[in-house]
């Protein structure tokens, strides 16, 4: 009975849920609200790490697009809209690694979306 518990618990953490789909480890998904406050602060997360970094002063202005994928926690691919030090807008992708349980985050890759 327990080894059928833990078969059962092992299944549901491989399977993270959105409001509207479910997502099965490994797979990319598109990410349905994106909108969402917590994607939201994701990239501008993403673009702060980025500053940290390269010290280019760009401004986060929002998450336009994104993917995610289940691992052992999250990881998000997203299309931010960020603006540079003279104001003009351009587009980044960025790739986070996300372990809510842990308080793990890492900027995996920050690049020109062009």
């Amino acid at each position: 009975m327990r080894a059928n518990l833990l078969l059962v618990a092992a299944v549901v953490c491989t399977v993270a849920t959105t409001p509207t789909t479910a997502i099965l480890a490994g797979e990319w998904a598109p990410i349905t609200d994106i909108n969402a406050p917590f994607i939201q602060e994701l990239g501008g997360w993403a673009v702060a790490e980025h500053v940290k970094e390269a010290n280019d002063g760009l401004k986060f202005s929002k998450v336009v697009s994104g993917d995610q994928q289940v691992v052992s926690g999250m990881k998000y691919r997203l299309v931010i809209d960020a603006l540079s030090r003279d104001g003009r807008g351009t587009s980044f992708k960025a790739l986070v690694y996300d372990q809510e349980w842990s308080k793990t985050r890492r900027l995996l890759s920050f690049d020109p979306a062009n």
